[in-house]
């Protein structure tokens, strides 16, 4: 993989080129010290990867990684210093355009840290391929078995990806679902992020935000987000589960297998929505979801930061409506009170 770096510290952007090129096949294509400099590379030269710092001269991260994406596309990771103690620029960021976050590996400090940026840099390696193969428990043409009856009436099940933080918060953005409506996110997110995503998301909206335990139940008027790196998936009983197969899928936690779930196991009325995102993840439970008789949305092209996702959705035909994400609010609570 050709992959460009953005940092302006030498010691740190010297260190990541050895991280990346150690044995590992990559090539580093060039460093960028600005951000200014990352876009005019990305266009003279386009990595398939760019590893972002958020804190640049020029343009910092997440206005570099927006110009980016509009002018130069391709795939982006965050790559900077306690990412923790900056979520705020981060989910702009994620938001923006980037695929996923990581800390910076400490120069000398051991192999952790370059280790866990190489498994993410893997991972987008196979995302970037056109390789999709969609999980078995979609592809089977699963069997309805309905759910039992509870308190919750209507289930609004959201996928995302790339962009899909900024996206979730504003189809979301000042509303409270009623308490017979449960809101479940799944997000492409690292575990070790998904933490602050909840918390974020809390901020943001006028409903409360709370990851997703193993065993926990479906609740009315509350955004239930996906934790883990597992597939959450969702039985008969309204209870969540994580489990790590299918485990070569690259897309964690998977939309495709979520939304399956919900078109096996959820006999009341659903409402299926995939916003923006980088592959083909969810499409093909989008499309469970219609033949199970549930409404589905797939956010367009012009308002998508990667029109992948919604892309494959349409192509499917998995959507009944596909709509600019202004509008999929809307659409979500007049769905809601039908």
């Amino acid at each position: 993989m050709k992959i460009g770096i953005a940092n302006d510290v030498a010691p740190v952007a010297e260190a990541l080129r050895h991280a990346v090129t150690d044995g590992t096949g990559h090539q580093v294509s060039w460093i960028a010290r600005t951000g200014p400099d990352a876009l005019r590379l990305c266009l003279e030269a386009r990595p398939d990867l760019v590893l972002m710092d958020l804190n640049m001269p020029g343009l910092d991260g997440v206005e570099a990684t927006r110009r980016i994406m509009r002018e130069a596309p391709c795939a982006i990771l965050l790559v900077t210093s306690h990412p923790e103690d900056q979520v705020g620029q981060v989910f702009r960021a994620l938001g923006a355009g980037a695929l996923d976050v990581t800390a910076t590996p400490v120069p000398g400090g051991g192999g952790n840290g370059a280790h866990e940026l190489l498994a993410k840099i893997k991972t987008i390696g196979k995302l970037i391929r056109s390789d999709h193969v969609v999980p078995a428990v979609v592809r089977a043409g699963l069997q309805r078995v309905p759910s039992l009856a509870g308190p919750v009436r209507h289930l609004l099940a959201i996928g995302a990806s790339t962009g899909g933080p900024v996206a979730i918060a504003a189809i979301l953005a000042g509303w409270q679902a009623p308490l017979d409506t449960a809101v479940v996110v799944v997000q492409h997110i690292d575990a070790s992020f998904a933490g602050h995503f909840a918390r974020w998301l809390n901020d943001q909206l006028s409903m409360p935000a709370r990851v997703v335990a193993e065993n926990d139940v479906l609740q009315g008027g509350v955004v239930q987000v996906a934790q883990s790196n597992d597939h959450l998936t969702l039985s008969a009983g309204h209870r969540f589960h994580y489990r790590p197969e299918p485990l070569d899928y690259p897309y964690r936690p998977s939309v495709d297998v979520f939304f399956a779930c919900v078109a096996t196991h959820w006999a009341a009325s659903a409402t299926g929505v995939l916003l923006t995102g980088m592959g083909r993840d969810g499409a093909a439970g989008l499309l469970a979801m219609r033949r199970a008789g549930h409404a589905t949305i797939a956010q367009d092209q012009a308002s998508s930061a990667v029109y992948g996702m919604p892309r494959a959705a349409a192509e499917m035909g998995a959507a009944m409506n596909i709509l600019p994400l202004g509008k999929i609010g809307a659409a979500i609570r007049d769905r809601i009170r039908e």
